[in-house]
């Protein structure tokens, strides 16, 4: 059985989720699906983590200190980084995210419908997943 590690992610982000977000915005849930270290590059590792946007859901000013590749699995979010337009994604579709972005825009697109995408990390061991940006 995966371990889910929802409650970490969301204790790490709650010093920034009341300035970052609409008051009384519906939470993501993240499941870290996989982790593993990268042999023939020292220092470097993948992570694999699962999120659900309930309707409503907005993240966080954030950034990931990695290369990220968000693929959406059901429903429609909403993307953008600092300096380039916002994408609205539909399941199938992809966004990418560098390790000098900031991530200024995640929302579930739909106020009444759930949605749930996947997120590819590549990045060194010693940076966490998630940082904030105030």
């Amino acid at each position: 059985m995966r371990i889910f590690k929802t409650l970490a992610f969301l204790l790490a982000l709650s010093p920034g989720l009341a300035l970052a977000q609409d008051a009384g915005a519906p939470q993501a849930t993240v499941t870290d699906l996989m982790t593993k270290a990268l042999k023939d590059y020292p220092g470097k590792e993948i992570t694999l983590i699962n999120v659900d946007y309930p309707p409503g859901a907005v993240d966080p000013v954030h950034r990931h200190d990695a290369h990220a590749i968000v693929y959406v699995l059901e429903g429609s979010i909403v993307m953008g980084v600092r300096g380039q337009p916002e994408q609205t994604l539909k399941a199938g579709q992809t966004f990418y995210e560098g390790p000098d972005d900031v991530h200024t825009i995640g929302r579930n697109a739909s106020k009444t419908a759930p949605a749930k995408f996947v997120v590819f990390l590549l990045k060194d061991k010693k940076n966490p997943v998630l940082t904030l940006v105030h």
